[in-house]
């Protein structure tokens, strides 16, 4: 097995680790299905057509779209386009009040009518059914028993390619059939005689063939004639060989510098494949902003890789990559390396960076922090949503200072780094310091998201004298109130979870650590909360320690593994395979090494 495993990305949220007893195998990688349709709800449910049901967006951790009325025969919310074919829907999904047993919350493929689409559904009767429903006829495809609990979000995910259906709960097959009866349709979410939530819905071409309509959330402007800009509501095309001066058609690309500055609120600038060479930092400034309603994105346009290479500059602070400081952008599908500070750099509130690579960079991969020394305390960047992301290899020439991912010193509250990948980077996977001159941080959040192997790259090479944690969580006794949730800490090269002398209350629950060189778990100091949370080793190590409100449903590590060493509730879920692997799933994604 390779000492420095790679890490296999496919379009969506989520992913899941196979653990081995001496060793980790976990696949990360530029996405292989374009991705068609995605709706996180933090800016509202525009794109969505409502039949019958109570619904609103509400907070749960995030933005979510609930259907309230537990009463309601049959509500449902469709978006896409009826003439896809072969895809792949997955949300996160939470039945959280059933009003009989028959009742069901629901993500649907291939709707061809208000009651007419395939379904993947969680059940009043604490099963998970795979089903097709035409009219008042539901025929169940496949199933499995599951404890279905109202506190908790389960990741569904539906394939339909073809005549072959399919469907996961949490990566554990639901089941796989034969039907011909629905050929083409949009997604759905669906409830009866039950009230749910759904979050981060991503629809992709995995399923089979891509539909050839674009994506539905932000679809191309028609083309201009070549000597007149496209509307400023649009659309903007960049490529490598783009010109400032050109109208930014497909026909003739602009650059990212002049898109940033042409593009207005609702607008998408599409950048295509290839390698962006830069020696100056990109930036989208302060002020330039969208709306909640309407954001401006930054995407990579289908099926294509861009990457932002700033070798040309020299380390130093102030060579950042790529600099978000505008509010209300949602950058996605980029790959930013070798700059000579940050890849990515966010100085902005209420943005999203979903599905970004940062790699090779001379400080973190993706940073939070302030725009400026005198950026007053209410301007700190906050609410900004970190999604499916990955950062490997970051390492500035001291060994201390380059994380994977990091929101220290000075940003705001309501950050979340969800579904997000950290390894290989020289100092910590995750970085939450801070500092007596600049008090304390706003509470982040991190969840369903993997740190391993940090303290090392890739090529095995070590240097300085980096904490090299997974997850460094404070510093300098100073009190924030985190919320740690479902993540995993593996072989990274001190402590996978660590307090870091953050003596606050922050929130523990439902995280496994695993053969960390120092401590899985180290918690010296604060008052915070652990629930469920698992320490295991191969072989003997350090002893983990925890001061705060711990109790019965925790094992950590005192020298032996405990028999729940094998089982984790919620989200992030393990077992042991047939061969003796032990398969850890998280998010629902399935990944083979």
């Amino acid at each position: 097995m390779s000492t420095s495993p790679r890490v296999r990305w496919a379009a969506g949220a989520g992913f899941t680790a196979a653990v081995v007893a001496a060793g980790i195998m976990i696949s990360v990688a530029d996405a292989q299905a374009a991705t068609l349709f995605s709706a996180d709800f933090e800016s509202g449910a525009s794109g969505w057509s409502k039949s019958g049901g109570t619904w609103s967006v509400v907070a749960d951790g995030s933005q979510v779209l609930q259907q309230s009325d537990a009463g309601s025969q049959r509500a449902r919310e469709f978006a896409g386009d009826t003439a896809w074919t072969n895809y792949a829907v997955q949300a996160r999904v939470k039945a959280t009040s059933f009003g009989s047993a028959a009742g069901v919350v629901a993500l649907t493929a291939r709707a061809a009518g208000a009651t007419k689409m395939y379904r993947l559904s969680l059940t009043g009767g604490n099963r998970v059914q795979l089903e097709a429903m035409n009219g008042s006829t539901v025929k169940v495809l496949g199933g499995i028993s599951q404890t279905i609990s109202a506190s908790t979000w389960y990741t569904l995910r539906l394939a339909v390619n073809g005549s072959t259906i399919s469907g996961t709960v949490n990566g554990t097959s639901v089941g796989s059939a034969t039907d011909t009866s629905i050929a083409s349709g949009r997604i759905g979410l669906l409830t009866e005689s039950a009230a749910g939530r759904f979050d981060d819905v991503v629809v992709d071409s995995s399923g089979g063939t891509t539909p050839t309509t674009p994506p539905v959330t932000s679809p191309p402007a028609t083309t201009p004639p070549p000597t007149t800009p496209p509307p400023t509501s649009g659309a903007l095309y960049v490529a490598p060989g783009g010109s400032a001066s050109a109208p930014g058609t497909q026909a003739e690309p602009t650059t990212l510098a002049s898109a940033i500055t042409r593009i207005a609120a609702g607008g998408t600038i599409y950048l295509r494949g290839g390698t962006y060479a830069f020696a100056q930092t990109v930036t989208i400034a302060a002020g330039n902003n969208g709306t909640s309603s309407a954001r401006k994105v930054l995407t990579a346009y289908p099926g294509e890789t861009p990457v932002l290479n700033f070798s040309a500059q020299a380390e130093d602070p102030a060579n950042r990559g790529l600099a978000v400081n505008g509010n209300y952008w949602h950058v996605r599908g980029i790959v930013v390396e070798r700059a000579g500070d940050n890849g990515i750099f966010v100085g902005g509130s209420n943005n999203i960076l979903e599905r970004t690579i940062t790699r090779f960079n001379r400080d973190s991969g993706l940073q939070l922090s302030r725009i400026a020394s005198d950026t007053p305390n209410a301007q700190w960047p906050a609410n900004n949503l970190v999604l499916s992301a990955e950062s490997h290899d970051n390492a500035d020439s001291d060994g201390e200072d380059a994380d994977g991912f990091a929101a220290k010193l000075t940003v705001g509250g309501g950050n979340v780094f969800r579904y997000a990948v950290s390894h290989n980077n020289i100092d910590d996977g995750w970085d939450l310091y801070t500092k007596t001159d600049t008090g304390p941080i706003g509470a982040v959040t991190i969840e369903d998201s993997l740190s391993y192997n940090n303290g090392t790259l890739s090529d095995g090479s070590q240097a300085g004298a980096g904490d090299r944690n997974g997850y460094k969580l404070g510093g300098e006794d100073i009190g924030v109130n985190h919320t740690i949730r479902r993540n995993i800490a593996y072989r990274n090269g001190k402590h996978g979870f660590t307090y870091n002398r953050n003596l606050g209350t922050m929130t523990i629950s439902n995280n496994i650590s695993i053969d960390n060189t120092e401590r899985n778990f180290s918690f010296d100091g604060g008052t915070s909360v652990f629930r469920t949370n698992t320490s295991c080793r191969s072989g003997s190590g350090s002893n983990d320690k925890i001061v705060g409100d711990s109790d019965s449903s925790n094992q950590f590590w005192s020298g032996t593994n405990g028999s729940r060493c094998g089982t984790l509730s919620g989200a992030l879920g393990w077992s042991y395979a047939a061969d003796g692997k032990l398969v850890v799933t998280l998010g629902g994604r399935v990944v083979t090494p």
